[in-house]
Formats: structure tokens, sequence, C-alpha cells
């Protein structure tokens, strides 16, 4: 399992590489298409217990794909504040539309429930492509990875080291205090090093490496955030993955749990550090 598990971790930082470095048209498209299965991912997670009649009124699920659809559509032609939320607010419109046009097929929970996973994976994904759409997007975009997957990693490693504090005994037994310390404040000395060798020679501006490496320990916090609240929705559901798309890992919400968080504290982040940076 261990292999396995190692080896789809290398070919999907491979793939982020590759997008990271290419971005634009290939980006959006690979991102709409992972937030299409996260989407679907929640609502099997969401409806896991209940009645399959309570699942047959399949319009608002089409209007979530229609709305993630046209939010990457609005991200990838507008990329602008009105537009993203243009596309938003009329995907709850709709669906509002909706659930009065089919009433009594509908609940009001339910309703939520589908705009809940609209907003969830597919809207926090988006922040992915924003940040790389920056200026110096394509090395600020590295920031999300290196907290959100780089805190998975130095949390574990000094929690076996010298956790034994629990912090979510009833959520996350495994998670202790020093796990969560030491994930931050080595995520931000992963971060000061990376802006170190990366953006730092080309903006010749010591500010990058302390401004960068607060960024990355930002996302390391979200990062936690992300991880525990997947890990929330699960047991309430009383499901161990979302998925099993990814071999060793799971779901797309099962790998990308961290990253849908951590990405919009990245790229709000760097979007008020900017005139640190550049000024």
């Amino acid at each position: 399992m261990f292999v396995v598990r190692l080896a789809s971790g290398v070919v999907l930082l491979a793939a982020a590489a590759l997008l990271f470095w290419f971005g634009g048209f290939p980006f959006a498209i690979v991102l709409c298409l992972i937030s299409c299965i996260g989407y679907r991912e929640l609502l099997n997670a969401m409806f896991y217990k209940k009645d399959e009649n309570k699942r047959a009124e399949k319009c608002p699920e089409i209007i979530g794909y229609l709305g993630i659809i046209g939010y990457y559509a609005a991200v990838y032609f507008g990329g602008k504040t009105d537009y993203l939320l243009l596309a938003v607010v009329a995907t709850f419109l709709i669906t509002l539309f909706a659930y009065v046009l089919t009433f009594p097929k509908l609940y009001v929970q339910e309703v939520a429930e589908y705009l809940f996973a609209f907003l969830y994976a597919p809207v926090m994904l988006g922040f992915l492509y924003l940040t790389r759409q920056l200026e110096y997007g394509n090395i600020l975009v590295w920031l999300i990875l290196i907290s959100s997957w780089g805190s998975d990693t130095l949390a574990y490693v000094f929690g076996r080291l010298f956790g034994k504090r629990k912090v979510f005994p009833v959520l996350s037994p495994k998670k202790t205090l020093a796990g969560c310390v030491g994930g931050v404040l080595g995520v931000m000395a992963l971060g000061a090093v990376y802006s170190y060798f990366t953006l730092y020679p080309l903006l010749d501006n010591l500010l990058v490496v302390p401004i960068l490496a607060v960024i990355s320990g930002g996302g390391a916090i979200m990062s936690m955030l992300g991880d525990l609240a997947a890990s929330a929705i699960k047991r309430n559901m009383e499901i161990k993955d979302y998925g099993k798309l990814i071999p060793g890992h799971g779901g797309i919400m099962d790998r990308f749990d961290s990253v849908i968080i951590t990405a919009p504290c990245v790229y709000f982040l760097s979007i008020l550090s900017l005139p640190y940076l550049f000024g």
C-alpha cells in the first residue's frame, strides 16, 4: 500500500508541475474536471445514508455541473471578481428556481447540500488557477502545494517523533499538538528556502523571504482545517474514503482536501503582499 501511495503521489506531483508550468487552458480544463469529480464525491458522501429516492430529482445536481463549467469559463476568460461572482450567484439563483419549480420533491436541506458541494470543491479549487495568473504566479502557485502537502508530511513526522498531546481526539485521534505546530513551522521554513532560491533572485528584495514564509504558514494552518473538515464529513456520514480514483489515496476529496482550503488562503495573502514584494 505504501508503494502504491508513494507512486500515486509522485505521479500527482509530476502532473502538478506540468500544469503549473503551462498554466492557461490545459490547467483550467483539468481543474474543471477535478472539480466536477470532487463535487460528485461530496454529493455521494452527503447522500450516502439517505434513501435513494431522496436523490431522484437530478435537476440541482445538473445545475451544479453547469455552474462549475460556467465558473471555470469565468476564471479562464475573465478572471475578474465580477465574473466570478456572477457565475456563483447565477448557480445559486438557478438552483433556487429548481427548488421552487420541483416543490415538494426537494427539501431545503438537500438544496443546501447541493450548494455546499458546489462552493466547497469547485469554487475553492479555482483559486489555484487565479494564483497562477498573478504576477510571478508560476512561482507563487507552488506555495499552495508546499503549504498543503508539505504540512501533511511534516505534521506526520513531528507527530511521530514528539507528539503526545492530542488536539482533536474525537475527530482526528492521530493529530497531536507537536504535529500541528511542527507542520506549520516546518512549512514556513520550506517557504523561506523556496522563496530564497526562486523569487528572491528575480526581485532582489529581502522582504520576499519572510513574506513567503508567512504565506506558507498561513496556508499550512488552512491546510489542517481542510483536512479536518473533510474528515468530519466522512465521520458524520460513516464512510472511509470519498472515492477510489487515486490508488492509495482514495478520491479527489481525499487527496485534495487540504489543497481546496489552502488555495484561496495563499491567493489572498499573495494579493495583500504584492505591494511589499514589488513595491
